[in-house]
């Protein structure tokens, strides 16, 4: 084997699939970075043209890896979002942390699923929302326990979470932390909270955070936590050409309507 890749469907419908892993064997890597290239680049095309339900595609790179870069943009994807990969070790201190009153910790469940779906709707790009097409059942798929979230009952709305994902891509547990952009003033003990709750039973954890909100960063870095890294989420659309019988069929019946 020269190479290897290894993909998997993003949501129930098959309408987003993503990259998990892209490997080059020893033999492949001595051939030069052309060679490499070129199989990395084949196992790409093959995965998407043979995901024949696909419309998008989604991958990650670390900012610092440019070859990964640079091959994922000559396969058409584009930057979307870039994250900073947090390593933190809590320290599982019992504090007596409270929450405004009319804030509520919930836990993510089939009955909770849709208010952290919204949050996720509020919480990223446009773009990368509709490329990613997930829905609740998909966001409970990619969840494990325990995942939280604060709810605001008088508006009956999250507006943070914390969630477990999976599969991770590294050997730790990753918490994605998602805050409504209207309340970032929950920076401070109440996030704390939620975050002390989802690291529950872990003595180490990676937390995922946007890096353009730079005041979240500096309170993530108040919190202990240490910046290992960057990585770039990128995606791609799939447009398939209609199969001829089709437009075949199309021009039959304009054609029928055109003889009436």
């Amino acid at each position: 084997p020269l190479g290897l890749l290894i993909s998997q469907r993003l949501n129930r419908s098959g309408t987003c699939w993503q990259l998990l892993q892209l490997r080059s064997s020893a033999a492949c890597l001595a051939s030069g970075e052309a060679g490499r290239m070129a199989i990395e680049a084949a196992l790409v095309r093959e995965a998407i043209q043979r995901s024949r339900g696909a419309a998008s595609w989604m991958a990650t790179a670390s900012t610092n890896d440019s070859d990964r870069l640079a091959l994922l943009r000559q396969q058409g994807f584009q930057p979307l979002r870039r994250e900073t990969i947090w390593h933190w070790e809590p320290s599982h201190v019992t504090a007596n942390r409270e929450l405004p009153a009319d804030l509520q910790l919930r836990p993510l469940n089939r009955r909770t699923a849709a208010a952290m779906w919204q949050l996720e709707q509020a919480t990223l790009p446009a773009q990368l929302r509709q490329l990613l097409d997930r829905r609740v059942d998909d966001l409970l798929d990619q969840s494990e326990q325990p995942s939280l979230m604060l709810f605001d009952s008088n508006r009956q709305q999250a507006v943070a979470g914390a969630r477990r994902l999976r599969p991770s891509s590294r050997d730790l547990p990753e918490i994605e932390l998602s805050v409504h952009p209207g309340w970032t003033h929950l920076l401070g003990e109440p996030l704390q909270l939620l975050l002390e709750r989802s690291a529950a039973n872990s003595s180490e954890l990676l937390v995922r955070s946007d890096v353009l909100d730079g005041e979240r960063s500096a309170w993530l870095q108040s919190l202990g936590m240490a910046p290992e890294g960057e990585e770039v989420v990128m995606a791609r659309s799939v447009w398939r050409r209609h199969a001829t019988q089709q437009t075949a069929q199309v021009a039959q019946r304009i054609e029928a309507v055109l003889g009436r």
